[in-house]
């Protein structure tokens, strides 16, 4: 027995989620369990554990991952504030008319939403209680609108910024460090979460195609299922679409265009887009709209400013022109501080910001309890020889790297039934990702295949949290079948989004290599 040890210790993992018991105490504890068992019939050295201290540190260290919180505080501003709930309804407006018109403007506020926030959640939560209602009273078949809500729901992990993409980039950066040692190459490379975000974007548009393309055609084939609405306010003026719309553009545009034109880290870009968002929401308060917009474009002269003309007033030798600088500057920064400020307090008196705070926490505890407890998953699992068994694995299949890859996907989309992207992401990719790169697989257009498989595993039942998401939010009428029958044709679609990435890699390498 002692010898299929690191197998058994991966049955007994997902045995303990499947019974229900939180996921970052099944992982951590199912590791202890097996570290003890493992040293006491002597396939491991206990000693192993005494790296869990270094690794927790580099964890808590670790500069990308900051921007995971800022991503979510973000995403949540936006929901809570109910800027979502402004563009849905905008966007509703604008195509209902047309067949199928519903569900196309779902889809492209999901585009919008996943550029925004990153939020799966909040998303699905927020379409679901917004959308599908709409979608259902215009006479949309319930499973075909429980479909297109769920799946342009996870837009937000596939399209930048997204969590899984931050997370992903960290652990394939890892993967790709680790490969380049094994061939004895020490002055290695590493991969930045901006080529990742630039490398998901082209796909990530690329699934918005499709999912659009099947919502028209089938419109066409099977009109009653998706007939056009009549919504009693009419198509609203340009003034109005403008005004729901272009906030969230120039959002996107900045976080985006920072972090792809090198101006800003991931980190960086993720806090201008949170005090973005929170100066957004407070602009929408109507509460001293016209200060805080003020404040607002004051940051935004600033941030011009200081990247043509550069000001350090430390310095002896300034003449009176850096110094008028300076002290024009230093207004700027006081008007979007006050600015910041106000919208803060109206958010907090309006209970906005508590709601934004909770959702903030509760997600980004998840996440990080959950990248700690696969830290010391990952470490018993090597002590036992797991990552040996992976690697011979991979190297024995038939087909030699495409047949390793396609084994790959197809056991990360097996494990998408029952997993979340988070788990899969920090337990399995360690291990098969260096081998996968070693047997000559680019890391960018490899991890992107691997993005969207993990964006699957929320539309595959049974425990597809954006499943789950919608069942929580929907009407009654709506039933769970419905829901599981919806996503049915989408997951096949995400499957031709991964054979379209798989048969074009440049469709996921040309911008990373363009812009880095």
């Amino acid at each position: 027995m002692s010898q299929y040890l690191d197998l058994l210790m991966f049955a007994s993992l997902m045995g303990a989620i499947l019974l229900g018991f939180p996921v970052a105490f099944s992982i951590a504890g199912v590791a202890v369990i097996f570290a003890y068992l493992g040293w006491v019939l002597g396939v491991m050295d206990i000693s192993l554990l005494g790296a869990v201290g270094p690794r927790v540190f580099g964890l808590l260290s670790n500069q990308v991952l900051i921007a995971i919180p800022l991503f979510v505080l973000m995403g949540a501003v936006l929901e809570k504030s109910r800027i979502a709930e402004e563009l849905l309804d905008t966007a509703a407006r604008v195509f209902g008319q047309l067949r199928g018109g519903l569900g196309i403007s779902v889809v492209l506020v999901g585009t919008l939403l996943a550029a925004s926030t990153g939020i799966v959640g909040a998303t699905v939560v927020a379409m679901g209680l917004i959308a599908l209602p709409t979608m259902l009273r215009a006479g949309y078949n319930p499973r075909i609108a429980s479909g297109i809500v769920c799946t342009a729901g996870t837009l937000g992990q596939i399209i930048p910024p997204s969590t899984l993409l931050i997370i992903l980039a960290d652990v394939m950066s890892n993967a790709f460090q680790q490969a380049q040692y094994e061939q004895g190459k020490f002055a290695v490379e590493a991969l930045s979460v901006g080529q990742f975000f630039a490398a998901a974007l082209i796909p990530g548009l690329v699934l918005v195609a499709v999912y659009l393309l099947y919502i028209v055609g089938r419109g066409i084939v099977r009109p009653d299922d998706m007939p056009p609405a009549d919504l009693e306010e009419g198509r609203p003026e340009l003034s109005k679409v403008l005004s729901a719309m272009m906030p969230p553009i120039l959002l996107i545009v900045a976080v985006l265009g920072a972090i792809l034109g090198g101006v800003a880290t991931p980190t960086e870009a993720a806090s201008v887009g949170a005090v973005g968002a929170i100066l957004m929401a407070g602009i929408r308060t109507g509460f001293s709209p016209r200060l805080i917009l003020t404040g607002t474009i004051a940051l935004l002269v600033l941030a011009i400013c200081v990247g043509f003309f550069p000001v350090r007033l430390q310095r002896s030798d300034l003449g009176i022109g850096s110094y008028l600088a300076g002290g024009f500057y230093i207004v700027l920064t006081l008007s979007g501080a006050i600015a910041i400020l106000l919208a803060l307090y109206v958010l907090w008196k309006r209970r906005v910001l508590h709601g934004v705070a909770d959702a903030t926490l509760t997600m980004t505890s998840m996440i990080f309890a959950t990248i700690l407890a696969a830290g010391m998953f990952s470490l018993v699992f090597i002590g036992l020889g797991g990552e040996e068994r992976v690697a011979e694995i991979l190297q024995s299949m038939p087909g030699g790297a495409t047949g390793a890859l396609l084994f790959s996907m197809a056991f990360i989309f097996i494990l998408g039934f029952f997993l979340d992207f988070v788990e899969i992401s920090v337990i399995v990719l360690p291990l098969v990702a260096p081998t996968l790169i070693l047997m000559g697989h680019d890391p960018l257009w490899l991890g992107i295949l691997l993005a969207i498989n993990l964006q699957t595993s929320f539309l595959t039942p049974p425990f597809g949290f954006s499943l789950f998401y919608l069942r929580g939010a929907a009407p009654k009428e709506v039933t769970t079948g419905h829901i599981y029958a919806g996503v049915a044709p989408f997951i096949v679609l995400q499957v031709v989004g991964m054979l379209l990435v798989w048969m074009l890699p440049a469709v996921s390498t040309w911008l990373p290599n363009a812009l880095f």
